[in-house]
């Protein structure tokens, strides 16, 4: 059986029904969502750490600490991703989507690409 605990940035209240925060490392909170076999088993929010400048690192480990392995992203520099890729959470592209849900659904079926060290954004979004 197969699980993976996604989080999406997100505005408040969190959900599958808000908006998908632009900053990963700004966002009001995280929605978690528990993923088995292709089917969501549970959704839950999570607050955000604060993220001081040059502290990128705080919102990775925080998602790390909860268990997350997938991340749904609008953006975010080569120093975050590097850290996500170091604590084993895959990233994907996931902010053009009107919703959580979107994302989600977007993630499950396959059609999110995988953010790679080639297509970061330079100036850093997270």
């Amino acid at each position: 059986m197969e699980t993976v605990r996604i989080a999406i940035p997100s505005t408040q209240p969190g959900g599958m029904d808000c908006a998908v925060g632009a900053h990963f490392g700004h966002c009001d909170c995280y929605t978690v969502v528990d993923v088995a076999d292709g089917q969501i088993t549970e959704v839950a929010t999570l607050e955000n750490v604060p993220h001081v400048q040059g502290g990128c690192m705080a919102p990775v480990n925080h998602l790390s600490q909860h268990g997350v392995t997938v991340l749904l992203a609008g953006g975010m520099g080569m120093r975050p991703l590097m850290g996500f890729e170091q604590v084993g959470i895959a990233v994907y592209h996931g902010g053009e989507a009107a919703s959580v849900g979107e994302a989600v659904a977007a993630f499950l079926s396959g059609s999110l690409p995988r953010f790679s060290r080639s297509n970061t954004c330079g100036g850093g979004l997270g």
